[in-house]
């Protein structure tokens, strides 16, 4: 599945744009802070409309200025990990984890093993360690049956131990489960390794 991607937004007094066409595997927006990467992930998952340009993901238009399609965040099929884990404090993990699945959907049994959380389960958010938290968040994302993963610098306030894990899972979800990933990263050592594309911004 392939990402072609043509966008460009005026925040304020700032004008973002990106054009990439990339394969499947993992596409990285590296660069430095403050350049739009977080926007462009933002306008391809539907939260942030663009002034002009399309989304196709895997051949399905997702939006097109020109064409008149803006298809809403929910029906885009897109599993956000953001920079903080946003886990629902009031729920355990296994309920946190289930939260937006298909009745019956994703491989549950799979994602578990593959990011191993299974001693998690019976945990309350607050209990976890940060890897921790950042591993649940992107099962909830893998479980919600997406067509794509998108990543928000998700190794960010992590130790290097902690980062290692995350990077881990991450080139196993990539592997493994054959849904593409575009990633928003600042460190190169962490494009480098998860990356079958970088566009650099």
């Amino acid at each position: 599945m392939s990402f072609d991607v043509d966008l460009a937004v005026r925040r304020g007094d700032v004008a973002i744009a990106a054009r990439f066409a990339t394969g499947p595997g993992a596409t990285v927006l590296f660069g430095p802070s403050g350049v739009g990467k977080t926007s462009i992930l933002q306008m391809v998952a539907g939260l942030l409309r663009p002034d002009a340009g399309h989304v196709r993901v895997g051949g399905e238009m997702l939006f097109d200025d020109r064409a008149g399609i803006d298809l809403k965040p929910e029906s885009r099929r897109i599993g956000y990990v953001f920079q903080e884990p946003r886990l629902f404090p009031h729920m355990r993990v296994a309920a946190n984890l289930r939260y937006g699945r298909p009745r019956g959907g994703g491989d549950w049994d799979g994602v578990i093993a593959m990011l191993g959380i299974g001693h998690l389960l019976d945990r309350w958010p607050r209990s976890l360690s940060g890897g921790e938290a950042r591993r649940v968040a992107i099962g909830r994302a893998l479980l919600s049956n997406p067509r794509v993963l998108l990543l928000d610098e998700p190794l960010s306030s992590l130790d290097r131990p902690r980062r290692g894990e995350i990077l881990d899972a991450l080139v196993a979800v990539r592997d493994r489960t054959g849904v593409p990933i575009l990633m928003v990263t600042h460190d190169p050592d962490e494009a480098e390794r998860i990356a079958t594309d970088i566009v650099r911004l």
